[in-house]
């Protein structure tokens, strides 16, 4: 499911941005409904991401309560669906360079505990990239390293990584832009080896 199609239909009792303004206001149940109504999109694109059905329903969870905490900052209602899209794929490549190492145990218990949708192979394609996503950050300069890591894996919005680096949002805009080219030229340059 897009999340284009998570929008209401025009027989859904209220739009989008009034769900939205009526959680900003505190209204609990708008935004359940708003979960409600992207929950299955979001997971889906998380599963796209992390490529894991367990991960991607905790992702789903974290990425609501982070909706939930920051829904203040989100200054036009009608861009939640997208807004929901730039957490997802921040606390994904979040997840995918900051994941866990796994707790030792014996195959009995391994595979009464275990579901994941995906081979061997694709767990790990999934880690291979990470690592060469986690490398790549580390052979850019230390400006483009803290921008990247300030968004990405620590989820700061442009305004918080204002305050922090003490330049203009436009300034981290550009930065930001710049640090991703620098990136994607980079992991080009590692999977050409």
């Amino acid at each position: 499911m897009k999340l284009a199609e998570a929008i209401s239909s025009p027989t859904q009792a209220n739009t989008i941005a009034e769900l939205v303004l009526a959680a900003q206001a505190g209204d609990r149940e708008a935004f359940g409904e708003l979960f409600e109504r992207y929950r299955p999109a979001i997971v889906a694109l998380a599963m796209r991401r992390v490529r894991n059905a367990d991960e991607a329903e905790e992702l789903t969870q974290d990425v609501f309560v982070q909706a939930m905490q920051k829904l203040q900052q989100l200054r036009v209602p009608d861009a939640f669906g997208g807004w929901l899209r730039q957490i997802v794929h921040r606390m994904a490549i979040n997840r995918l360079t900051r994941r866990r190492a796994a707790l030792a145990c014996d195959p009995e218990t391994l595979e009464a505990t275990c579901f994941s949708i995906g081979s061997p192979e694709d767990i790990a394609e999934g880690r291979e990239q990470a690592a060469v996503i986690r490398n790549s950050i580390d052979r850019l300069g230390s400006l483009d390293q803290q921008t990247l890591k300030a968004f990405y894996l620590q989820s700061k919005s442009l305004i918080e990584m204002s305050d922090q680096f003490e330049a203009p949002v436009g300034t981290i805009k550009r930065r930001l832009h710049v640090a991703r080219k620098r990136l994607a030229k980079e992991m080009d340059v590692m999977q050409a080896v």
